[in-house]
């Protein structure tokens, strides 16, 4: 049984990526007729994988934030181009946004969580750069991610409040230590996964530090985060996004949780009506009250 969820775990995951693994990856830029402009593969780094689409609308204000946006795949699969409908929407609200690549987990070329981490810092060194020029400030960013990239966002986060004003995490795992992980169903198909993303070995009798600095439950600070979980979720399982919502609560850390029943991984994916009527109006309220 263990090995069958595990085979069924990477296959969701891999098939997802696959139907966008045509993209086109070429630099080019869209000039609309009121000054939108949308800038495709913009590079932020030398790797292949450090490309980034920066979508400016046509009427924003200067302090507006700058959602950067994370995708999911277990940490290494998956693409941009998951995000796209996301920054399709935030464009039709005048919000400008960044939706990046990111070098992916690998052994070989020794690419953990923690160089993922490094390709977010450079995306924002790279817009900072620009930011004038597009009549925006400078460290003035929102970090949407979903899955995998969601632990990817609250993690940077977290460690970088001067950067980052708010959070928005969908279906993101947020506990690989803790002792009700540790014994859980769930971190014995999960676990595998999350040890090629540390880079460490997991001990389940003896884990190593390296995970609790992995786990955005142990990293908080007063970030607002805004958190999506389905109580079906398969792949990443509902108490992590409760484990979130209570370490949150505990230090009187601004957030919301939005947890949706009858609801798997990545429902935007897969459930139109909760997508359209529960997902992007939070999203969107969460991006432009300034009280949150």
């Amino acid at each position: 049984m263990k090995k069958l969820i595990l085979k069924y775990h990477f296959f969701v995951l891999g098939l997802i990526s696959f139907v966008f693994n045509s993209c086109n990856t070429k630099f080019r830029v869209w000039l609309g007729p009121n000054n939108e402009q949308k800038i495709y593969n913009l590079k932020y780094g030398e790797d292949k994988k450090q490309k980034m689409d920066v979508f400016l609308p046509s009427d924003y204000p200067e302090d507006s934030p700058v959602v950067i946006m994370v995708h999911g795949g277990a940490w290494k699969y998956g693409r941009k181009e998951h995000m796209i409908q996301i920054q399709k929407m935030l464009f039709s609200h005048n919000i400008p946004s960044i939706n990046m690549n990111y070098r992916l987990v690998s052994r070989s070329k020794k690419i953990t969580y923690r160089e993922q981490l490094e390709d977010i810092s450079r995306v924002i060194k790279k817009f900072n750069e620009l930011a004038g020029k597009a009549e925006l400030q400078p460290n003035n960013y929102i970090l949407l991610g979903e899955s995998a990239g969601g632990h990817l966002t609250l993690l940077y986060g977290y460690q970088h409040p001067e950067q980052i004003k708010k959070i928005i995490a969908l279906s993101a795992p947020t506990d690989f230590y803790s002792p009700e992980y540790l014994i859980s169903f769930y971190s014995r198909y999960s676990s595998p996964t999350i040890q090629k993303v540390v880079g460490r070995k997991f001990h389940r009798k003896n884990i190593s530090e390296e995970f609790i600095k992995a786990s955005p439950i142990a990293n908080i600070s007063d970030v607002p985060t805004l958190i999506f979980q389905g109580n079906q979720d398969f792949l990443v399982n509902k108490k992590q996004g409760l484990a979130l919502d209570s370490v949150l609560t505990a230090q009187n850390v601004p957030h919301k949780l939005v947890f949706m029943k009858n609801t798997g991984h990545a429902a935007r994916f897969f459930n139109k009506k909760k997508r359209d009527s529960i997902i992007y109006p939070n999203i969107l309220k969460w991006i432009i009250n300034s009280d949150k």
